[in-house]
């Protein structure tokens, strides 16, 4: 028995990468619609878990962190300006949610196949950066048919995730540090608490962190429209690779990261 069966036999019937190879298997071949095509796994569950839980405390954060910098919905009064505090409390807890998610794909930069690794996720090679380029033309259709095909991220994806981490980054440490106001002696305060003095005060915390926060929803829409796009027109599979964990590619087609 082969390393691969092996691994067959253990895991999953559909076909993976072979880690102790260093190579991918792209089998069996189906015969969909006249076209010869096999099944590639790309995403462990954990990064599966990862994104959709991610998606889930984003959107509460944004909702709740808009209400909480104009609470809109609430008409004042002694016993209705209460409600804030449980808009509080869910922006907190969705925020240890999205803390907690990047934890796990920070591991997973390390410990997870060739497409989930953090090569994969910075434009770091040479080809990437060149690729950068043809795929800017690509989405703004400018001779797309030269674009090359990747079957994980593209180079210009690896920089939009990049800085949509670092934006998280800013927004998180911002966020811890103004909840650390509610409690001077406490945890939060006392880590995250001296950012303020660097800035200028908390009130230039609160600032950047809601200015911050605007780049989400416009993420959300462009990253939203570009996955259906890629499924409706490319037929890349990006949206179902994303819940079962890959997509069916061509025998006969070439990817630049394959």
């Amino acid at each position: 028995m082969t390393p691969h069966d092996a691994k067959r036999v253990r895991g999953s019937p559909w076909p993976s990468i072979d880690e102790r190879s260093g190579q991918m298997t792209r089998e069996p071949v189906f015969d969909r619609a006249g076209r010869m095509e096999q099944w590639v796994y790309l995403w462990h569950w954990p990064i599966r878990a990862m994104h959709w839980a991610a998606a889930a405390s984003i959107v509460v954060l944004v909702v709740t962190g808009f209400w909480i910098g104009r609470p809109y919905f609430l008409t004042g009064g002694a016993s209705q300006t209460f409600g804030l505090q449980y808009v509080r409390l869910a922006h907190f807890l969705a925020a240890g949610v999205l803390v907690a998610t990047a934890i796990v794909r920070l591991y997973w930069l390390f410990a997870g196949n060739r497409f989930e690794r953090l090569p994969a996720l910075l434009p770091v090679r040479k080809r990437d950066w060149v690729n950068l380029w043809r795929m800017v033309k690509f989405y703004l259709l400018v001779h797309p048919e030269r674009s090359p095909r990747y079957l994980g991220h593209n180079p210009l994806q690896q920089l939009s995730y990049t800085f949509t981490y670092l934006m998280a980054a800013i927004l998180v440490v911002t966020g811890f540090a103004m909840f650390g106001e509610a409690s001077p002696q406490g945890f939060f305060m006392h880590t995250f608490g001296h950012l303020a003095p660097l800035v200028g005060g908390f009130q230039w915390v609160r600032v950047i962190h809601h200015v911050a926060a605007w780049y989400f929803p416009l993420f959300i829409i462009l990253h939203v429209y570009l996955a259906i796009r890629a499924d409706l027109l490319e037929r890349s599979g990006a949206i179902s690779s994303i819940v079962s964990g890959g997509r069916f590619v061509a025998t006969d087609e070439h990817f630049a990261d394959e």
